[in-house]
């Protein structure tokens, strides 16, 4: 591999017996003699250190509405601006953002933006929060923290949408600067993590338990559900179980819809009633929030009362309608407590997408 254009130093690494340095980013550590990417693509040894090879460097940006993440929960109906890398530490066979999360190719990084004019372009355009999306955050660990501290400098708040494969050191130092996350949760089965993602279950549940225990992070949950491989009545009944017995019963969960993408293209696309299937499942378990999504479902994708019913926030797609909800987050018909960060009134960012050049 020749010199990186960008080399940014990283801390979480070590160097092994044998001359190798090992990554001590994410669970995979991976080990790597020089000149040698991880499987990540973008962190690197070069002179016998790794380093992030993509840092400052965007696959884009644009301004989406914070249900498209998706978090329900996290000031609905507000903007928010959101970029990505190159890249990812995992290998999912359907990977619904492959042409940036899979590329090698630096020319995919087209954008080239500091932390602090990613916050001040946030700022001018009024968006409430900045996502690390399209591909995942954790793998430009040092460009997301930076950018963080620079956007809570102007006052907005951060989203990571993440699948949470992460190591326990180096996922303290990240999740200090998040204010929303969204996790993939992508099964309950190791068998499918190991088989479709390369990766494995335990991590991404040490990681939820530990936004849950350990920091005040607002998270949500999301799993794509794939024909014949995630979407059994018995793995979502564990599953959601699970999260409500680890996790509490007030994390919000979205099932989505697969299309068929990237090496899994002759899966069938996922019937809206298996969606509806699965939450189903989710509420008959204690899960008070559950939505599907990828679909037009105006029922499964507005937030309900969980205690008396009533119709808390109406969505249409990415558009909010009906509201029901006090100043303070309550159901304005029984006071029962909605979990989530709210304002006093919705945003009303819509169902718009601007894309944005911060050249």
């Amino acid at each position: 591999m020749e010199t990186p254009s960008s080399a940014y130093p990283t801390r979480f690494w070590h160097r092994l017996e044998d001359g190798r340095v090992q990554c001590d980013l994410c669970p995979r550590a991976c080990r790597l003699k020089e000149g040698q990417q991880g499987l990540c693509f973008v962190r690197a040894c070069h002179n016998g250190e790794i380093v992030l090879t993509t840092y400052g460097r965007s696959s884009g940006f644009c301004v989406d509405p914070i249900e498209k993440k998706p978090l329900n929960h996290f000031y609905p109906g507000t903007s928010v601006l959101s970029f990505g890398t190159a890249g990812c530490n995992l290998s999912c066979r359907f990977c619904q953002n492959w042409d940036m999360s899979k590329s090698r190719e630096m020319d995919t990084l087209a954008a080239a933006a500091s932390p602090e004019k990613i916050a001040r372009e946030a700022a001018r355009l009024n968006c409430k929060s900045v996502a690390f999306t399209y591909n995942d955050p954790v793998i430009f660990h040092e460009y997301a923290i930076d950018t963080a501290i620079a956007c809570h400098e102007q006052g907005i708040k951060t989203v990571a949408v993440t699948a949470g494969y992460i190591s326990p050191e180096p996922r303290v130092e990240f999740f200090r600067h998040i204010d929303a996350a969204n996790v993939d949760l992508k099964s309950f089965d190791d068998r499918f993590y190991h088989k479709l993602t390369g990766a494995h279950l335990q991590p991404i549940l040490d990681t939820l338990v530990y936004l849950k225990e350990q920091t005040l992070v607002w998270f949500e949950l999301t799993t794509l559900l794939i024909p014949g491989e995630n979407d059994s009545d018995s793995e979502l009944d564990e599953m959601t179980r699970w999260v409500v017995a680890n996790l509490g019963p007030a994390v919000p969960m979205h099932f989505t819809a697969f299309h068929p993408d990237w090496k899994m293209r002759d899966h069938p696309p996922t019937p809206s009633a298996t969606l509806t299937r699965a939450r189903t499942i989710a509420l008959a378990n204690g899960v008070r929030y559950a939505y599907t999504g990828n679909v037009h479902d105006s029922e499964g994708g507005s937030t309900w009362c969980h205690s008396c019913g009533q119709l808390l926030i109406e969505r249409d797609w990415y558009e909010l309608g009906c509201w029901h909800l006090t100043a303070d987050g309550h159901c304005d018909k029984c006071g029962a407590t909605c979990a989530g960060q709210f304002e006093k009134e919705p945003g009303q960012w819509g169902a718009r997408r601007l894309p944005v050049n911060l050249g």
